[in-house]
């Protein structure tokens, strides 16, 4: 199963586009910090990657807060012609709250 969520910042947003289909598209990067346990230690978490969402979500996001925490839950692939991952945004959640755009 290929299913991530993630609770992080957006640290960048591009400008909203339009695949050739004419879909709404979205490009972000996100932005993670946290404390997790890993073997009984406590590790320092800092993680940025890329993003997008497509659809009336992409449209959504687009109007979200540049520095504030979302839970943003999605999957990975790898982006064309790279080694390199980006989180598909399928639902983001406000940080506690309930969901804003379920799939």
């Amino acid at each position: 199963m290929n299913h991530v969520e993630l609770t992080a910042c957006i640290a960048e947003a591009s400008p909203l586009r339009y695949t050739p289909a004419g879909i709404p598209a979205a490009n972000f990067v996100l932005e993670h910090e946290s404390e997790m346990v890993e073997s009984g230690t406590t590790r320092q978490v800092k993680l940025t990657v890329k993003a997008v969402a497509f659809g009336a979500l992409a449209e959504q996001t687009g109007r979200l807060a540049l520095g504030k925490s979302f839970r943003f839950a999605g999957f990975l692939v790898n982006a064309r012609g790279s080694k390199s991952v980006v989180f598909h945004i399928q639902a983001f959640y406000p940080v506690s709250e309930q969901v804003l755009n379920p799939h």
